[in-house]
């Protein structure tokens, strides 16, 4: 009888063993062949010049610092050899409220001059960026004040900011904006948002060049397909403009950043060593050069290449973190 016939059910088909997955050979790491280990032998060898060059100029001098933050060397010191001195120098630096002071002074004016530098250049870098009529003579014209050598617009603007001759407090008491004349410079309720406003004027336009090169990156296809899709210029601004220009953004941070913390000509025109307006490098240009402490100046200078080393490693972690997660 034939299974199915008859009372007797038909027996279930037995279940197919399943095929396991051939496992994937691991992927080999590839042999630079002789050529390649040729091209990078040459590749180094002509870096060389380059590399022993920075060396020279960068390395040693910061090398030397470090070795002199270490001793008591000074300037005129007569007979007396140098003595190694360990870690006093930066005790003596860690209880110095002169340059506490002078962190502070040097903080604030970067805060507030990369704060609107950046805000002011993006602003203009849109504008610049779109088309309109004359658009490459408001590029030439912008980048006047970041061409003038920052001594002579410090300068200028020192004359022109004076409590007695200035134009400022002429134009500002002709037209009825002062009472009378201030001193801008002098006045030290003033004096710091002076020099910031002068940062302000001649750099915005080196921040705004960076961001157009930024902006002029970005393809205008991502645009024409917001368009279609009837995003607005608010959110292409923040979901197109904004991440895409993120690279420029921070080579612009961490440039004006470097800047504005080891500042010293435009404070030194317009106050001198004044100590309520004394950055952190007036302030080791006047240990080292004006008072002739090598070694304390030395300690100084290496406290200022930590700061701003900090400054970098936040702005690039920052950036790196905030990638990660768009």
């Amino acid at each position: 009888m034939r299974s199915g016939e008859g009372g007797r059910p038909p027996s279930p088909a037995p279940p197919m063993a399943s095929v396991a997955e051939p496992t994937p050979a691991p992927r080999r790491r590839r042999r630079r062949t002789a050529l390649q280990r040729r091209q990078t032998r040459l590749a180094w060898l002509l870096l060389l010049p380059a590399l022993a060059a920075v060396a020279f100029v960068a390395l040693y001098p910061l090398g030397k610092t470090v070795y002199q933050s270490f001793t008591d060397q000074e300037f005129l010191a007569g007979l007396e050899p140098t003595r190694w001195v360990g870690l006093q120098n930066y005790r003596d630096l860690w209880h110095d409220s002169i340059f506490r002071d002078s962190v502070w002074t040097t903080v604030k004016f970067t805060l507030i001059t990369v704060s609107i530098e950046f805000g002011l250049g993006l602003v203009i870098a849109l504008v610049v960026n779109s088309a309109f009529k004359g658009r490459g003579v408001m590029r030439a014209v912008m980048l006047v004040p970041w061409a003038i050598p920052t001594v002579v617009a410090a300068q200028m603007w020192k004359w022109m900011l004076d409590d007695v001759f200035g134009v400022v407090n002429d134009a500002g008491v002709r037209l009825g904006l002062l009472g009378h004349s201030q001193a801008w410079v002098s006045d030290p309720s003033t004096a710091l948002a002076s020099v910031c406003a002068v940062d302000i004027w001649k750099t915005t336009p080196f921040v705004a060049l960076l961001l157009l090169a930024g902006l002029q990156v970005i393809p205008r296809d991502l645009y024409e397909a917001a368009d279609v899709d009837g995003a607005g210029a608010l959110q292409q601004f923040w979901k197109i403009t904004l991440p895409l220009l993120r690279p420029a953004i921070l080579v612009v941070l961490i440039f004006r950043t470097l800047d504005a913390l080891r500042v010293f000509d435009v404070f030194y025109v317009f106050f001198g060593s004044r100590p309520d307006t004394q950055t952190m490098s007036i302030y080791a240009q006047s240990t080292i050069v004006g008072d002739g402490y090598v070694g304390y100046g030395a300690a100084i200078s290496v406290g200022i290449f930590l700061i701003i080393s900090l400054f970098v490693v936040v702005y690039v972690t920052f950036m790196r973190v905030t990638g990660e997660e768009s």
